[in-house]
Parts: structure tokens; C-alpha cells; sequence
């Protein structure tokens, strides 16, 4: 069973309408100011769209690939820890 009053809530919060506009010979996005504070971007930062298994699509401010690169650097500084340390000196 649906729990109607939170999936109102949901979109409620969640749903914020975007103005595609011309630039150049492409298309932009404009979002609401409030939405950027969310991301905590401003003009200029990247954002990253994802797509879903159900064909939704999710934009955040989150980079899989630097966080694979970040993941697999940590990985690599836990296993050479002992190195690192007299490299560091």
C-alpha cells in the first residue's frame, strides 16, 4: 500500500520546474536558485546526470568517476601505507 501523504510530501519538496533556454546552438537549463543551494553549486560547477533503471534520471552535484579514483587512491594508500610514510620523510 501507497502511502499517499508522504509521496505527496515527496513531490511536494522534490519537484521544481526547469526553463530550457537557447544557447548558442544548444539547449540550457535554468534552475532555481534554491535548487542550487541544495546541490551547493553555483554558475560555472558541473553538475552530473544519471539515469535510473527505470529510465528516471537523477542531477547531483556527485562525480562517480572522481569517487571510483578517490575510492581506488584510498585503497592504494591503505596498502602502501608503510611506503608512503618513508616517502614521506
Amino acid at each position: 500500500m501507497v502511502d499517499l501523504k508522504s509521496h505527496l510530501c515527496y513531490n511536494e519538496r522534490m519537484n521544481k520546474p526547469l526553463k530550457l533556454v537557447p544557447i548558442g546552438n544548444s539547449t540550457g537549463a535554468v534552475f532555481p536558485k534554491e535548487m542550487l543551494a541544495r546541490l551547493h553549486v553555483d554558475r560555472g560547477d558541473q553538475l552530473y546526470l544519471t539515469e535510473a533503471p527505470d529510465g528516471s534520471y537523477r542531477i547531483s552535484a556527485y562525480d562517480p568517476e572522481f569517487a571510483r579514483q578517490m575510492a581506488l587512491a584510498e585503497t592504494i594508500m591503505r596498502e602502501d601505507r608503510e611506503i608512503l610514510r618513508v616517502l614521506a620523510k
